[in-house]
């Protein structure tokens, strides 16, 4: 019986209303999980993110401690004492403004009454020349603008690990469909081998080794689907979620023409310098040079002021007549052991730092060379992958109809089929290593990979177009229904392009 390519659109028609129709049953409880928002959710909870803001919040704390230097201080004094101490009871009454000529008698200079007093005060001390504190400002402000800038790096590298927890989840689910589906052709195949025997046309061997290759496929997809299972899981962990597995994906990765359209051009314009972790490094350099500056700046001279007024009564705080106080103070430490360990430390941290930013950087180039090769030979797989996928699907339709017609054996159509499986599933990790690819390639050139979730975007409808196309070029003079079946179930797998002509 021959279809003709209305037909053949009709039923693909149908067969897609059927599919939907099975989503909005068993999705339309959960929203599915876009790209876009699993990168959103990362910026706010993936672990690495959380723990950067709060690395990049100290650093920002920590700039403050060095203004105690600079900034000038208040603090207000307060206290009580008693006593008969005659040189401290002379002067308590001296500084209350109680003396008297009595006071001056030699016995009551040598046994005073006890006396109280209560001593307050207010102190303002100014820091005039610190050397050593706005050069601590400034390093503690480079240091924060190093954590700063590296925290910038976080959020890029945690977008590439979402991007490839998000798409490795969703790999996992399409092998795990394209193996279900190839569980029922090797189970159609081995019901059909059994046919077969029954009406004596094979041999009973022919049935035995259908019924291994379908267990063997079984055991395949029970393996798939563990491990989408764990891959869903991880891709949670990423986005700093409990592992539940709760999250609703899309069923398979997008076409392979959307991805050549979203990863083929290059920014090569973009330069290693640019990159945010070398701008760390950088940072980190200068932070380093400023505390050992700050670390010799020791050995010159403090100078602060000071002033204060102060009160002093037998009644209560702050009362009685005040008195105040100004004062400039300078203070010169010519050597201490502390100093030069300071020194020596920084030192060697400035050479480490250098160090460091000279790493970053080489690093970063070699990542950007490296990263443009491994899109190249991404984007190459991807187009050897779809024509071995093409090409295998068709051996396994032309097989099949031999096999129907005792022109091939059992043996012949099964690694027909595994080979139209292995290629399918080839072609699912090459769109996959392409996306990957992609997304290192933009943190290689210091650009955001978040960029890639314009994938998103591709046609719902594009690999079941792209697979009405191909049906409707295959020529129908000599095609059956079983051939027409096992054709539609090899080329209608998730996510499959029409290959490169």
């Amino acid at each position: 019986m021959h279809r003709s390519p209305s037909a053949k659109r009709s039923l693909i028609a149908a067969l897609a209303l059927a599919a939907l129709a099975t989503l909005a049953t068993t999705g339309g409880a959960r929203a599915q999980l876009p790209l876009r928002e699993a990168l959103r959710t990362a910026d706010e909870t993936a672990f690495p993110n959380r723990m950067a803001r709060g690395r990049t919040s100290a650093r920002r704390g920590e700039a403050l401690a060095p203004l105690q230097g600079l900034l000038p201080s208040v603090r207000l004094d307060g206290g009580y004492v008693r006593t008969t101490d005659p040189l401290n009871a002379f002067g308590l009454a001296l500084q209350q403004r109680d003396i008297t000529e009595a006071d001056f008698d030699p016995r009551r200079l040598n046994s005073p009454a006890a006396i109280g007093n209560y001593q307050a005060g207010v102190v303002v001390e100014q820091p005039l020349f610190n050397a050593d504190a706005w050069l601590g400002r400034r390093a503690a402000r480079e240091a924060a603008d190093a954590a700063d800038a590296q925290q910038g790096w976080t959020l890029i590298s945690t977008h590439t690990d979402v991007i490839r927890a998000y798409y490795g989840a969703v790999l996992a689910a399409e092998r795990s469909a394209t193996l279900e589906a190839a569980a029922l052709a090797a189970h159609a195949h081995a019901a059909q081998a059994r046919s077969l025997v029954r009406n004596g046309l094979v041999t009973k061997s022919d049935a035995l080794l259908a019924e291994v290759r379908a267990g063997e496929m079984d055991a395949r997809l029970a393996e798939a689907r563990g491990d989408a299972e764990s891959a869903l899981r991880q891709l949670e962990v990423a986005l700093g979620r409990s592992p539940e597995g709760s999250t609703l994906l899309p069923r398979s990765l997008p076409g392979s023409a959307r991805i050549r359209e979203v990863l083929a051009p290059d920014t090569t314009e973009r330069t290693a310098g640019a990159r945010a972790d070398v701008e760390a490094a950088r940072r980190g350099v200068a932070a380093a040079r400023a505390d050992a500056l700050r670390a010799r700046s020791t050995y010159l001279p403090r100078i602060n002021g000071f002033a204060r007024y102060d009160w002093n009564s037998a009644l209560r705080p702050y009362a009685g007549d005040r008195s105040w106080t100004l004062g400039v103070m300078a203070s010169w430490n010519l050597f201490t052991g502390g100093t030069l360990a300071d020194v020596r430390a920084t030192s060697g941290r400035e050479s480490a730092a250098r160090a460091e930013a000279d790493a970053a950087s080489a690093n970063a180039r070699l990542e950007v060379e490296r990263s443009g090769t491994a899109l190249r030979v991404a984007l190459a797989r991807l187009a050897i992958a779809e024509r071995a996928a093409a090409q295998s699907a068709e051996a396994h339709r032309i097989v099949s109809r031999q096999y129907e017609g005792g022109l091939a054996t059992i043996a012949a159509l099964l690694d027909a089929q595994a080979a139209d499986v292995g290629s399918s599933l080839g072609l699912s990790q090459a769109r996959y290593s392409a996306i990957v690819a992609g997304a290192e390639r933009r943190q290689a050139l210091g650009l955001d990979p978040a960029t890639i979730a314009v994938l998103d975007d591709a046609p719902a409808n594009a690999a079941s177009s792209d697979a009405t196309d191909d049906t409707d070029d295959t020529d129908d003079t000599d095609t059956t229904d079983a051939t027409d079946t096992t054709d539609a179930t090899a080329r209608e797998r998730p996510g499959h392009d029409a290959p490169p002509r």
